[in-house]
């Protein structure tokens, strides 16, 4: 482990935070059913700990999808990798990503989901970085808006480290 990694948000603070999207997500659809569409891989970590906490039935589907093609910046055009299992016409989908920072691959992703006909969508996400926003997306709940550094933990890795780490942290190179 060459990378130094910094405390960003404690895992005191991101474990406080989820309580809190996940009540309001409990009482915003109090009587209904939800599905959580896992992002994968990032997400997988958040997603366990909000179904954990809600209160509501909830269903979970994971999707993964990919931007980047051969380059390192997002061409926003989405290819999915792997389909969800289950329709979600006429469901209420909430969206769970690790990380929003362009917007492109999440605009096209919740238009792609739109057509499937849902009841109704959001976007939950633990992490915002809206300094790199260059298309606009309504995020429904945030987790914490973050600086423009490179994060890991609590799925988001490095070369495919540090994604078990229980916390938020800086790679400082």
């Amino acid at each position: 482990m060459s990378e130094k990694i910094s405390v960003l948000i404690s895992e005191q603070d991101v474990d406080a935070r989820i309580k809190e999207i996940a009540e309001l997500i409990s009482h915003e659809y109090e009587g209904k059913t939800i599905t959580l569409i896992c992002i994968l891989k990032g997400s997988v970590f958040f997603t366990c700990e909000l179904a954990k906490r809600v209160t509501i039935p909830v269903r979970l589907d994971f999707m993964s999808v990919s931007s980047y093609g051969s380059g390192t910046e997002s061409s926003g055009r989405v290819r999915i990798v792997k389909d969800l299992d289950d329709s979600v016409e006429g469901k209420d989908i909430i969206v769970v990503e690790d990380i929003i920072d362009s917007g492109r691959t999440l605009n096209n992703l919740l238009s792609l989901l739109s057509a499937r006909k849902p009841n109704s969508i959001k976007l939950c996400t633990l992490l915002d970085k809206p300094d790199r926003r260059v298309v606009p997306v309504n995020v429904d709940y945030t987790g914490f808006e973050i600086p423009d550094k490179f994060v890991v933990g609590y799925g988001l890795d490095y070369d495919q480290k540090y994604r078990n780490l229980p916390y938020i942290g800086v790679v400082e190179l």
